[in-house]
């Protein structure tokens, strides 16, 4: 009877060692994502590529240390959603920037009216 109820014990000890460590990972995750979105408090004045790309790079390290952690990995995920996210960010805010500067095609700094 001893020997079953030990085991027990030793199985609740480790499911309660795997939540703890679940929970940390998950906590951290978080505080990744906090300080990344807080980061950009000071993209005022940056041209719109570089400030698109920040706050993609941002988006996709939070996004991918919450994917990560449900898979088992924060740190890969947070890295490649980060890239992911910064590529992105990147071309969105190339194009937004040619638009606004008028690069390319008929913009209004090219005689337009």
């Amino acid at each position: 009877m001893d020997a079953l109820k030990s085991a027990a014990i030793a199985c609740v000890n480790k499911d309660s060692a795997r939540s703890r460590s679940g929970k940390a990972r998950r906590y951290y995750a978080g505080m990744l994502a906090l300080l990344g979105t807080l980061s950009l408090a000071g993209c005022y004045g940056v041209s719109p590529r570089a400030q698109d790309t920040l706050i993609g790079g941002a988006v996709g390290v939070g996004g991918g240390a919450l994917v990560g952690s449900a898979v088992g990995s924060p740190v890969a995920g947070a890295a490649i959603g980060g890239l992911g996210g910064a590529g992105l960010g990147y071309l969105i805010g190339n194009q937004i920037q040619n638009r606004e500067y008028g690069y390319g095609g008929y913009g209004y700094r090219y005689g337009g009216y």
